[in-house]
């Protein structure tokens, strides 16, 4: 199975390591229409939306990225890749609009105001984990397909909607891979479907 991380910007190399902890998980990056061409799953990691998204523009891949979600390659968005994936983005424009959630940028203020929370995850697990948050976004509303995963302090941190994940926080910043793992599980499913 190749799962691709969008090599643009951000925890690439992160990614790729819990990936790598996961059985027959081939992970490479990806950053060309041929690398996207090619893959059964895709994560955007976090980093700065705007940047990635001017980016996605000048490599020419946004149209052929939107094609392979909307025929139902699963993405898992981190941070940033909530706020590409995402429909609408209070006080701008959308970029690959694909997730029907309303999202907030820096929603939790500046790098200072990065903190880190316990908390299990069910579906994904029932074990508390740390959740790493660093000028994080949320959801401020989603439509009736979305399905809420993770909520703090009545802000919505996790979801899935069909074939896309998105979560605020970056799990690839812990040790764990409880989150990459319940990715992989979507795209096998998706494989068995297809």
């Amino acid at each position: 199975m190749r799962i691709g991380v969008l090599d643009i910007q951000g925890s690439v190399e992160e990614h790729i390591h819990h990936l790598q902890q996961i059985p027959d998980v081939e992970a490479v990056r990806a950053k060309t229409p041929a690398d996207l061409s090619s893959l059964d799953g895709l994560i955007i990691p976090g980093g700065e939306s705007t940047a990635i998204a001017k980016m996605l523009h000048a490599f020419k891949l946004v149209d052929l990225l939107k094609e392979r979600i909307q025929d139902g390659m699963p993405v898992y968005g981190t941070c940033a890749g909530m706020i590409l994936l995402a429909d609408s983005i209070e006080g701008e424009s959308g970029h690959l609009g694909v997730m029907d959630i309303r999202v907030k940028r820096n929603a939790y203020g500046s790098q200072m105001d990065s903190f880190i929370a316990e908390l299990p995850l069910p579906p994904i697990c029932d074990r508390a984990l740390p959740l790493v948050f660093i000028r994080a976004p949320y959801i401020v509303s989603h439509g009736d397909s979305v399905q809420v995963l993770t909520m703090i302090e009545h802000k919505i941190v996790a979801a899935k909607q069909d074939n896309m994940l998105v979560t605020s926080f970056h799990p690839e910043l812990t040790e764990h891979t409880d989150v990459h793992r319940y990715f992989i599980q979507m795209v096998r499913e998706s494989k068995q479907s297809h």
